[in-house]
């Protein structure tokens, strides 16, 4: 089966890592605002250090939904599963927050029906396509791509609560 434009939009070959990596580090400040993305920070499950991810997202009122395009073998998600405690910045500010996985095949998919990730294109009327009349089939090949995957959802903490 084929992997949804998200999830291939995602991958970056381990050559590429290096210089992708500080491409992400340069516009760090413009993505970590951009609809459809997240910077995620978890703590390193054996040095305790913050670690930064960038992820695509789909945010609903008050949570973060994020698909694991690598599974259990990403570092950000295996951290999370060891302290759920992490930080979030949305439109350049930092908030602390708690992910929850979702382990659940039919809930997840129902996260991801009433979610679906779309790329944002470049242009306004590929936006509307792909939010009419391309949703059913974008929809069902998210349902089965995210079967075998792991969501987190991530709901950012009040403060003083």
């Amino acid at each position: 089966m084929r992997e949804p434009f998200a999830a291939r939009l995602h991958f970056v070959p381990r050559a590429l890592r290096g210089p992708h990596a500080a491409l992400i580090r340069t516009l760090r400040g413009y993505l970590s605002r951009a609809p459809g993305w997240v910077l995620l920070t978890t703590r390193g499950r054996r040095t305790g250090l913050p670690r930064e991810v960038l992820l695509p997202c789909a945010r609903t009122d008050g949570e973060i939904i994020v698909i694991s395009t690598y599974g259990t073998r990403s570092d950000w998600f295996r951290n999370l599963r060891k302290d759920p405690r992490v930080e979030v910045t949305v439109r350049g500010r930092r908030v602390p927050a708690r992910a929850e996985i979702v382990d659940d095949v039919f809930h997840k998919r129902a996260i991801v029906s009433a979610n679906p990730f779309f790329p944002a294109a470049p242009f306004r009327p590929l936006n509307a396509l792909a939010r009419t009349a391309l949703r059913r089939p974008s929809v069902a090949s998210l349902r089965r791509w995210v079967t075998p995957r792991p969501v987190v959802v991530i709901r950012p903490e009040r403060v003083g609560a």
